[in-house]
Parts: C-alpha cells; structure tokens; sequence
C-alpha cells in the first residue's frame, strides 16, 4: 500500500504545484477592467518652483517573465490526418512542438468553424457567446446570434487591458456576415473596440480562396494578390505574422504578446501550389478504406490510442472506395492529394512562426498551443467537386460534368488551381477521423468533435512523449492562460458584467500525464446532433443531417429532437464511441440526457437545432442587406457578397447608365468568383453576359448589333420562373437604351450564395474573375465612365 500511496502524493504534489510555480507570486484579483489610471505621484503648485515633480514607478499588471503565447488552429482537418500522430500528411511543425512539449489525444472542439473559434477566444461555451452555428446562418436566437456578447469578453480584450500586444492572423468567421462591409459597423471585427486583438490581418467570412482572397488589415479591406505572381495566402499572413512579431519585439521589447494564427487551410476549396500535391502522388492510390486501416495500425504503434481501441465501420450512407468507379478514380485520388499537399503547406507556414521565435530568442518562454482543427475534417464536398457551393446550394451534379469541366480547362493539374475551387469526396474526410465515427458537422460522434493538441513551452514544460488522457475543450485555452499569468476573470469589463467561464485550467496536466480529470462534464451541440460527455460516459445522437449526403433530406421538416434515438458510450472502455452500451445501462443514459437539457438551457441552446432556422427550415432569413433597392457609383467595388444584391437568385432590374466610346472595354458589375458568379462586361463594341453555375453550366449572352456611344442606359432584367422546382430557372433580358439586344434562359439558378467571401464590383471585378473571358485580364477595370447603377427587386 505504501508505494501507490506515495505514487498518489507524488501526483497530487504535481498537481497542485504545475500552477503555482509556473510563474512568480500571483498578483491580486483584479475584479474590474481596464485597470484605474496611475495616479500622478508629482504635487502641483501656483509655479513650477512651488512644485513637487516625482512620476510613480509604472507597475506591471502581471507576473514577472510572463511568457508570449501563441495560439496555431488549423481548419477542416481530421484527427487521424498528421503524421504527428500516424497520420497520411507530414506535419514537421506539429511533430517539433509535440517533441518540444506534451500533447492531448481526448481534446475537442464544438464540431463547427465559428462554434469553436468563440470558444476558444472567449473560455465560454458556443451557444454562450451566441455561436451556435456559422455566422451566415445568424438568427435571432440568442444562442445564434452570431455575435459574441460584451458579456464574454475574449482573452485578447483581457489579456490587452494586463498588458499583452495582440494580433490575430488569417480566417476569423465571428463577426455577423451583413457587418462585414468597408463601412462595418465594426465592433464585432477582430480589430474592433469589442473584440479587442490590436491588429488583424485576414479574411472575415468562412472561407476564402487562397490565390485571390478578399482580405481585410484592421478595418481596411485590401486585394493582396492583385498584380502579383505565386501568391498564396497561408504564405502571405505569415509574413504578415512574422513581420508584426519582430516589429512588436523591436519595439516594445518588454511587453509580451498574444497572437492568435488560424489559416484558412484546410477548409475548402482546396487551393496549393502544384508542387505541394505532387508530393502525394500514388499515396493514394488504394483509397480511404485502405487509408483508414493504415493509419489505425500506426496510431496503435505509436501508442497515440489505446491498444483496445475498436474502428469503428464505414457508415452505409457513405460510399465504399470500391463502390467508385474505375474511370473516377484518378479524379478522386487527385482531390486528396491536392487537400494533402494544401495541408503540409500550411503545417509548414506555422514552422516559419516557430523558426521566428528562435530567430528572435523568444522561443524558451512562448507558450505555444497548435489545435491540429476547428473540427473534423468536412465531408462538404460530399461526391467530391471542382467547386464546392455547389453542395453549399443543394444542387444535385455528376461526377461526369465535374471531370468534363475539369478536362477542359486543363486537366487533372488544374485541380487546386486558381481556375477551380476543388474539394474532395467525403470518403477522405471520414478516413481522416480515424478511428472515429463521422466528420465535421456531427457533435454526436468524436470524428467531429476530437482533435489532436500539442502544448510546447521549454522553459517550463518538460517534454513528454505520454498523450495526456485528460478530457478537455477548446474553452479550457484561456482559463488556462488565465491560470498561468494568475488572472481572476474579471467580474466587470468595460462596465459590463461579465458570463462565468465554463473553460478549466489544463495545467494539472502539464507536469503529469496521471493528473486527475477536471473537466467532468461538458456538452455538444450543432445544428441537432448533440452529445453530453460526464465523467468518462457520453450520451450522443447523430441528429437530422447527414453531411455527406446531397440535397437536403424532406423528413427534415418534420423532425423533431424529442425523436431522436440516443446511444450510450463508456469512454474508460471505448476510445472511438465503437460500443453502444445504452441498453444495458438505461439509467446512465436517462442520466446524461437529462444533463444535456439543464446544460442546454443555461447554455441557451434552446431551441436544440436551432441553427436550422436559417439554414433548411426559412433560408430566406439568413443575414442580408435588407435593402430592395440598391443605388450605386463606381467607386463601390468589393462589397461581400453577404451584403449584396441577390442577383443569381431573386428577380431584379440592373439600370446603368455609362458613358461609352468606340474603344470601352471592361466589366461593367460583377457578383461572385470564378467558382460562380454573375457578370456583365463590354468588349469588342458588344455587350457580354454570364451566369456562371458553379463552373459545370455557363450560360452566356452577346449582344450583336454595335452598341451606341455617349450616354447610354443599360437594363439587365431577371425574372426568376416561379414553378416550384429547385433550383429555378432564370429569364434574362438585356436592353440598350429601351430597345432589346439579348436575351435567353438560365436554366438552374443559384437559391443560395456563389461564394463565401469574394464580392461584389461596379466597373471591375475584383478577387476572383467570374469569367474565363477575361481571367487572365483581372481585375478587367471598365475604362468609361458608369455614372450610376441601381439594382431593384421585383419579387
């Protein structure tokens, strides 16, 4: 008895020590933020001469070798992908931190981008902080609002007011969609007054191409990649991070920093250099069913699960490598090796912050934490696409017109490419969560939910090759940063009364892999499909989506979570959820579901799938410009398409009216990119139209009389067919100067969004070119003049 109760002394000893001696003596709460001014220690009198000049000392805020901290997430990416771990994709950096420190195999994220962002940035849980579900799919729920409340403040707001420099780099996806404009408002930009980071450099929306992102410094949106060679964005916000970093340390030497690095990789479409993939060919070769047994083999060596650990079976709504057919294949297998190669490449980019901390000597006393993801890998590219709203929309395709379009603009190499926005087949994305069940999107099940953690800091953590077994969440990031620096969580911020943190330190476990679990309990939940973890047991059911399934299921409509089947899983016993044991143990699982509603109304995560309000149940509520007549010049030019007219999907009327000369040429408006847009341009004395459908169907008109000179108006108008089919079809006619020129029929319509992130453009089209007429030609400027567009809706 002896030996394993010194063994218990030991750990507690570790336990209790880990946060003590971090770093220096604590500092005393501060209950209220920001900190009162320094009072003048100097006495003023009548003169100068009758004056006492004496300035107090400046007091730090916080303990002596506070250490810099840096936060890396990647996007869209499963736990079973890093080599790290036993993985199909090299990942150098996450092996150098993880050989640095100490790394997490139960650590979780809300199964969602913008959920797990709020979560990790504010230490609350999602619905909390009005994160349910994306911020396009906003409501007015206040558990989906989209907007973090002044109630939670982010860490980089506290840790700001401490003394911290922040900055925050690459994908953001928390501030409402119909905020984000050049005029804002801009107190939900990372940059803004109620986030608080000092600096951003990134893009705002879900997504983004990588080649020709609409970006935005502060509150400043910019085109980067205009007039330039080989961009690429992952490249470009490490500079951006590599640059600030030494600029802070040059500057303000002794005040450290918090940077918070989420690129978009690798979150579709699936956008990297040619080289990059061409590391993976043949990797793939053999499919994601031989994938998936491969690397369960390796993650059992490497002894990143437990040797009992069962994998779990391929479900029957997904198709089997073997289902897909041979003359398919080369399609499929380029598609992850192209997600592959995307992904190192931006392991790689966070090596560079790595190789700049070493460069700078900081690198002993930077706390680095690397989320390997947001979530699981998406199965969104459901069959696998050159261009992924397609999916997004709900519009059914064949693999054989996504090959055939493929084929014509180059071949299998143009995958990846700036010409497509490629994403792969859910296959992958279920192999990629190894030895989970389910991907991105599913909160019931762990391949949504769990993600790989690495935790370096060398000067006072030891390196440990043991995964820690404790149960954690990305809420527990900043109470543990909280922890370390002895930050109470402020009572009051800004005057405003502030939400208890539902995050615990991860300290414990930093010095022990055998420390004791202190997350006991925490919930699930995106759009229905939900899970109650508490004290080793989870409670799960899938809900009513299956994301990797096209189009959008009828039952829906009527479903119901009262309805729902619920399973049962012991995680002492079951590592991938592989074990359903609810029948047995009816009372555990009454337990935790009764757990899961008391959690979900303190949560306000009632209405349970609450996301689907906007999302199937009433689309026509998501965030928009509420406007029905747009009225613009031409200096308006990427405006986010969130905030724009709807002219792929609703009945409009575009007038403008320009000045045109024998020798006009340029775009005339724009909406959307080359994965899918609307445009209209002038060239060769001609008027030209496209409606491009997601790349696979391009309906295009041209005028063929010459057209006049002068002052001339324009009318593009739409009428949507109202038949009741989904997607409808279009009616365009285009009229110069009331006369009609053209017209002709766009036989599916877009009834969502083209992109999530390009925009739309009077007298240019920026970012992403719609049309392949002119992509080489970019930004295509129209040389005239156009003195005023409206655009009015008809419906």
């Amino acid at each position: 008895m002896k030996k394993p109760l010194k063994n218990h002394l030991r750990a507690r000893w570790l336990e209790v020590s880990a946060s003590l001696l971090l770093l220096g003596t604590p500092a005393l709460a501060q209950e209220s933020l920001p900190f009162p001014p320094t009072p003048s220690g100097s006495k003023a009198g009548p003169t100068i001469a009758e004056s006492t000049y004496s300035p107090l000392p400046v007091k730090s805020h916080l303990p002596a070798n506070a250490p810099n901290i840096l936060v890396i997430m990647l996007d869209d990416v499963g736990p079973a992908l890093p080599s790290t771990f036993g993985g199909v994709i090299e990942t150098r950096t996450l092996s150098r931190v993880a050989g640095d420190g100490i790394t997490y195999n139960r650590f979780h994220n809300a199964a969602m981008c913008s959920p797990t962002r709020a979560a990790l940035l504010t230490g609350r849980n999602h619905h909390r902080v009005g994160s349910g579900q994306i911020t396009e799919l906003a409501n007015d729920w206040d558990g989906y609002s989209g907007r973090i409340p002044r109630t939670s403040a982010t860490a980089a707001k506290v840790l700001g007011y401490y003394g911290y420099a922040t900055s925050a780099f690459g994908k953001w996806h928390n501030t409402p969609a119909n905020e984000t404009t050049a005029v804002g408002p801009y107190t939900n930009w990372p940059a803004g007054q109620g986030i608080g980071f000092d600096y951003f450099y990134g893009f705002l929306a879900g997504e983004s191409s990588q080649w020709e992102p609409a970006v935005v410094e502060n509150t400043v949106r910019i085109d980067p990649s205009e007039g330039k060679k080989g961009y690429h964005f992952t490249e470009d916000m490490t500079d951006k991070a590599i640059s600030w970093m030494k600029q802070e340390r040059a500057l303000t030497p002794d005040r450290p920093f918090f940077m918070y690095w989420a690129p978009g990789a690798s979150h579709g479409p699936h956008h990297i250099f040619k080289e990059w993939a061409d590391k993976y060919r043949g990797k793939f070769d053999e499919g994601w069913d031989v994938m998936r047994e491969r690397v369960f083999a390796r993650q059992k060596e490497l002894g990143w699960i437990p040797k009992d650990t069962e994998l779990t079976p391929r479900p029957k709504t997904l198709a089997a490598w073997a289902d897909i057919p041979e003359d398919e294949k080369p399609f499929q297998r380029r598609l992850m090796e192209v997600f592959a190669g995307y992904t190192e490449h931006a392991d790689a980019q966070a090596g560079r912050l790595i190789d700049a901390l070493d460069e700078l000597g900081i690198r002993d006393n930077t706390l680095v934490f690397y989320i390997w993801g947001d979530n699981g890998s998406s199965a969104e590219g459901q069959n696998g696409t050159i261009s992924e709203f397609l999916a997004q929309n709900g519009i059914p395709s064949e693999i054989k017109d996504h090959i055939r379009t493929m084929n014509e603009l180059g071949g299998l190499d143009v995958l990846g490419s700036p010409k497509v926005d490629n994403m792969y087949h859910a296959g992958w994305a279920w192999a990629g969560s190894t030895p989970h069940r389910s991907t991105k999107l599913i909160a019931a099940h762990f391949g949504g939910t769990r993600t790989p953690l690495a935790v370096s800091w060398p000067s006072k953590i030891k390196p440990d090759k043991t995964p820690r077994p404790q149960f954690h969440h990305v809420n527990d990031i900043v109470p543990t940063i909280y922890d370390i620096l002895h930050i109470t969580p402020p009572k009051l911020v800004d005057a405003v009364s502030q939400d208890p943190l539902d995050g615990t330190s991860m300290t414990s476990s930093f010095a022990s892999s055998t420390a004791p679990d202190h997350k006991t309990e925490q919930y699930f939940e995106v759009m229905g499909s939900r899970a109650y973890y508490k004290d080793g047991w989870i409670a799960s059911t899938f809900g009513p989506r299956v994301p990797w399934q096209a189009g959008v299921d009828p039952s829906i409509m009527t479903w119901s979570p009262k309805n729902d089947v619920w399973e049962l899983h012991d995680l002492k016993k079951d590592f991938s959820q592989g074990k359903d044991v609810a029948a047995a143990n009816p009372g555990k699982l009454d337990e935790l579901k009764k757990a899961f509603d008391v959690s979900a109304k303190d949560n306000k995560v009632y209405p349970v799938g609450g996301a689907l309000w906007s999302a199937i149940f009433h689309p026509e509520d998501q965030p928009s410009n509420p406007a029905k007549t747009f009225n613009y010049t031409q200096e308006v030019v990427g405006v986010p398409e969130f905030t724009a007219p709807k002219l792929g999907s609703r009945s409009n009327l575009v007038t403008i009216d320009a000045d045109l000369q024998h020798d006009s040429k340029g775009v005339l408006y724009s909406l959307g990119a080359v994965s899918g847009g609307i445009a209209l341009w002038v060239e060769d004395g001609k008027l030209h139209y496209e409606y491009n459908l997601f790349e696979i169907e391009r309906t295009q008109l041209e005028t063929t009389a010459p057209l006049p000179t002068g002052k001339v108006k324009i009318e593009v108008e739409t009428t949507r067919k109202a038949s009741g089919a989904r997607p409808a079809s279009l009616d365009i006619v285009i009229r110069v100067d009331g006369k009609e020129v053209s017209k002709g029929r766009v036989p599916r319509a877009a009834p969502g969004s083209f992109t999530a992130n390009d925009a739309f453009d009077v007298g240019r089209d920026s970012y992403s070119p719609v049309s392949l007429a002119y992509f080489d030609r970019k930004p295509f400027a129209f040389n005239g003049k156009i003195r005023h567009l409206k655009v009015e809706y008809l419906d």
